[in-house]
């Protein structure tokens, strides 16, 4: 399925990433946080590059399992989410809170998922 990406035209990085969470885009909001991520690790910014990273690999996670159908791939990254998203409380940046209910939010969609 072909996504029209004027759909994410929120006014910030991480409300894109909020509005394709919330509306199951896991695969788009992976790719709507890389430039922010990108940008802390060329500033050496290195923990809070590692939130982004972290909520990138929760909405990849949700994408392996959701949209790829690959629950060994989810498996192999939903850790890493897990890994780094703790940092979150140590680092400020701008909007904060939209970061945390990003978190909330993978984390409520995470805990549905039933693996056998």
């Amino acid at each position: 399925m072909k996504i029209d990406y004027t759909i994410f035209n929120q006014k910030t990085a991480i409300d894109r990433f909020l509005f394709a969470i919330e509306n199951g885009y896991f695969v788009e909001a992976h790719e709507l946080l890389e430039d922010d991520w990108n940008l802390y690790k060329k500033q050496g910014q290195k923990q809070k590059a590692l939130v982004l990273k972290g909520l990138i690999n929760g909405a990849t996670a949700l994408a392996l399992f959701y949209i790829k159908k690959k629950p060994e791939g989810y498996k192999k990254v939903w850790p890493a989410f897990l890994k780094y998203i703790p940092l979150l409380d140590e680092i400020e940046l701008d909007y904060k809170e939209k970061f945390y209910e990003a978190k909330e939010i993978l984390i409520k969609i995470n805990s549905q998922i039933e693996i056998k």
